[in-house]
């Protein structure tokens, strides 16, 4: 590797983004606008469960403004099926149809795509479709799935069960926990959650014919992904797609998978003969968009005298919904909180099972932590009530236990690179003490301390992804870089940026690595025929995988300006460096610009060195060859109990966080931020239910509580610095660190200030009248 240069890397550069987002000059998917353009919604299943006896779309189509309604049976696609490659009893497949034909699994299903000349008569043509069913009853709960005798929501998964795998089992962990001097248990449930980012989803299809392509512009996550996939639906050579991604409002895992709603988008334009747009409204995206986190956990963990574990023993449940997601497949979550469920703690002994159940309620997808918010909650709550049991501090004893010595591998066959673990938990421990809020326990009042520690691993490479048996592993990622006749440089990556300051940081990275200022730099992403492949955005991959290719690119580069350099100043490849744009002697301070360079690159090839190829463009891929990397935090938490309403009040919040090298250490602290109040939310607010017949209870934000800046308090970020040794710049992920921690350092805290009720809490979201009961435990009412 090339030594970097500069000093933007560890900077808190401004994000250049900025400037356009705030003054109104960013495109997205619902800015774009294409002549002859249709809008397009979809006809969407009212009940949970049923066949559908006939979709009738003649009144539809006599709706002024509407121009065609279209069936499954109109547009032939095929099927989204996503594949683990295990056996028929660890994975059953579920096909899931781009548009319902014969029956529905859900509330919100689509069952037929409209198009009018304008958003308000599609709406028109919505209200006119008449869908007969003949309606069953739905399956609405992980309990009812997989009770005796429950319907079937796929016919091919008995017992509703999609994924049922038992990844570790030590031999002897019966014997530990029967013999144990102490032996814990947690049962807990976590509310669905919907990740609601702020553009809701969308997609704008044409047919070019000069290109013979099918263009696609939509905001998603993995818009290679997505193109595998359309092409693949629609039967077309995957040259014949482009899809092209505008900015993006947020994405947080719901964009990360491919919907049906866009490959219907595609065909519909292809039948029309006319460019489609479809923005998600509202409803569509609370109610029939991606969910995630419904996970049931019983859990039991043995410990010694001195409280350090001995063994822990799981049963997981994720209610994944109706259907695979593509491409992570029912599996993501389960197999997930299987892998990671040990965290920061060294486990001796480990025995495992998680399923992923199917229920008639939307599908699940990842969602920013993906698992590892319950996971976390599920073992801090099981150092807490250990720690009462063995009459132990509770701080105390995840010192005993957490992992010291590195690299680390766990009984879940997961190595640990070095990591803070025990720094960040003194840090955080210490400044809650200097602030005097463990003083204000004694006052009298409903307060309480929480923590959690945790790790958050980052950088998925291919090996990774290839331990849960995906049919399609996801891991490397390229980066394509070019310099033109200007000395300014180019570089497309197969990341997706959805609001974490991409063309900030990965410039931070290029400027550094040949000596440019970070003005001088474009980074491109989002467009499938400038960069031959990408995995996207997801699992805090951008920095550590997509960075590193990006870092690599420009190291390529930098080389090749060397040797030009060193070619046409006369001199050996040694006695030349990248500084501030120019090639350099070292002996006498002779210099060519970067432009001077391009300029006999380009235009000049005679002049260039024997055997070397004219221009300046390089190319590199970047993949993790073990178990990734891990960032890790440990979160503090003060919380008071109103009595009189049940509410839970955050009086402060301390983050200790370690991400390795920081690019921008003010992005890093806006990624934190945003993911605890994520996951706050999680914790105290939002939750789909529904109602007995399957019906969503949040069709609006009336009915699904989020969170606004008068519920988040103000919070405390202190940083570690532990660098990567397997990433180019040192950096760990950290997109979803706020959001695994904060769930358990909040519920820990609420327990806290009910110490002296008797009563503890372990399921998420904490709600008012769930606090007020046990208050009046104790003779305190409202």
């Amino acid at each position: 590797m090339t030594e970097a240069r500069g000093t933007w890397v560890g900077s808190s550069v401004g994000r250049r983004e900025d400037p356009r987002l705030l003054t109104g000059r960013g495109r997205f998917v619902d800015d774009i606008h294409v002549p002859r353009m249709l809008h397009a919604q979809f006809v969407r299943s009212t009940v949970a469960a049923g066949t559908v006896v006939l979709i009738d779309l003649s009144a539809t189509l006599a709706v002024p403004g509407v121009v065609a309604a279209y069936t499954a049976a109109d547009l032939e696609i095929g099927d989204v099926t996503a594949m683990l490659d295990r056996p028929p009893s660890e994975f059953v497949p579920t096909a899931m149809p781009v548009l319902a034909r014969d029956r529905v699994r859900y509330v919100g299903e689509p069952l037929a795509i409209v198009l009018a000349e304008d958003p308000y008569a599609v709406e028109d043509g919505l209200e006119a479709a008449r869908v007969t069913y003949d309606a069953g009853a739905p399956v609405l709960s992980d309990e009812a799935a997989l009770a005796p005798g429950a319907p079937l929501v796929h016919d091919a998964a008995t017992a509703n069960v999609l994924v049922d795998v038992s990844m570790f089992a030590t031999e002897g962990i019966g014997r530990i926990l029967d013999e144990a001097p102490c032996v814990v248990r947690v049962r807990a449930k976590t509310g669905r959650q919907n990740a609601l980012p702020l553009e809701t989803r969308g997609a704008v299809a044409s047919w070019d014919a000069r290109d013979e392509q099918l263009l696609v512009q939509t905001c998603t996550q993995v818009p290679h992904q997505v193109r595998t996939v359309m092409a693949d639906c629609l039967g077309l050579a995957e040259r014949s797609v482009r899809v092209l991604v505008p900015d993006m409002g947020g994405g947080f895992g719901q964009k990360c998978v491919v919907g049906r709603e866009e490959i219907a988008v595609g065909a519909a334009c292809l039948k029309a003969g006319r460019p489609v747009k479809w923005i998600e409204d509202r409803r569509d995206a609370l109610t029939a968009s991606f969910l995630a986190r419904e996970q049931r956990y019983d859990v039991r963990a043995a410990f010694d005298g001195d409280g350090r574990m001995l063994a822990l023993d799981a049963d997981i449940v994720c209610d994944m919904g109706a259907y695979s997601c593509y491409p992570f497949t029912a599996g993501i979550e389960p197999l997930m909180a299987s892998a990671e469920l040990p965290g920061v703690y060294k486990v001796p002994a480990y025995r495992v099972r998680g399923r992923a159940v199917t229920t008639n309620k939307v599908p699940t997808a990842p969602y920013r932590g993906v698992s590892r918010p319950q996971i976390v909650m599920v073992m801090e709550r099981l150092f807490e009530r250990a720690a009462r049991e063995l009459a132990i501090d509770p701080v105390e004893i995840r010192r005993r236990n957490l992992i010291t010595e590195f690299p680390y591998t766990g009984v879940n066959d997961i190595t640990y690179d070095p990591g803070s673990y025990l720094e960040s938990l003194d840090l955080c421990e210490q400044v809650l003490k200097d602030e005097g809020w463990y003083d204000r326990r004694n006052e009298g009042r409903f307060i309480g301390i929480g923590y959690s520690c945790f790790s958050e691993r980052t950088g998925y490479g291919s090996a990774a992804f290839a331990k849960r048996k995906m049919a399609v592993v996801p891991g490397f990622d390229m980066a394509e870089i070019r310099m033109d006749l200007t000395g300014a440089v180019t570089v497309t990556t197969g990341t997706m940026s959805h609001g974490q300051s991409h063309e900030t940081t990965l410039a931070q990275l290029v400027a550094d690595r040949l000596g440019l200022d970070i003005a001088q730099i474009k980074i491109h992403q989002g467009d499938t025929d400038r960069v031959t492949y990408g995995f996207g955005t997801f699992a805090s991959r951008s920095a550590t995988i997509g960075g590193s290719a990006v870092a690599r690119a420009a190291t390529a580069l930098g080389e090749r300006l060397l040797t030009l350099g060193a070619h046409l100043l006369e001199t050996t490849r040694d006695n030349v460096t990248l500084d501030t744009a120019h090639v350099r002697r070292r002996d006498d301070n002779r210099a060519l610009t970067f432009k001077e360079l391009a300029e006999v690159a380009y235009l000049k090839a005679h002049l260039l060195p024997k055997d070397a190829e004219p221009g300046l463009t390089a190319s590199a891929t970047f993949d993790v060859h073990g178990d990734g990397t891990f960032s890790n935090a440990a979160h503090g938490v003060v919380v008071e109990l109103h009595p009189g309403t049940g509410q839970v009040q955050i009086l402060r919040y301390v983050c200790v966080e370690d991400c390795g090298v920081a690019i921008n250490p003010q992005v890093v602290e806006g990624q934190a931020r945003g993911g605890i109040a994520q996951g706050i939310a999680g914790a105290l607010f939002e939750e789909v239910t529904y109602d007995e017949q399957g019906e969503p209870s949040c069709a609006s934000f009336i009915d699904y509580k989020v969170p606004t800046a008068s519920e988040i308090p103000d919070i405390s970020i202190h940083h570690l610095e532990t660098p990567c040794e397997f990433t180019e710049s040192g950096a760990k992920g950290a997109g979803e660190g706020g959001t695994i921690g904060a769930p358990a350092a909040v519920l820990n805290a609420v327990n806290d200030a009910l110490r002296h009720t008797g009563v503890e809490l372990d399921d998420t979201p904490i709600r008012p009248e769930t606090v007020q009961r046990a208050l009046a435990t104790i003779g305190v009412f409202a």
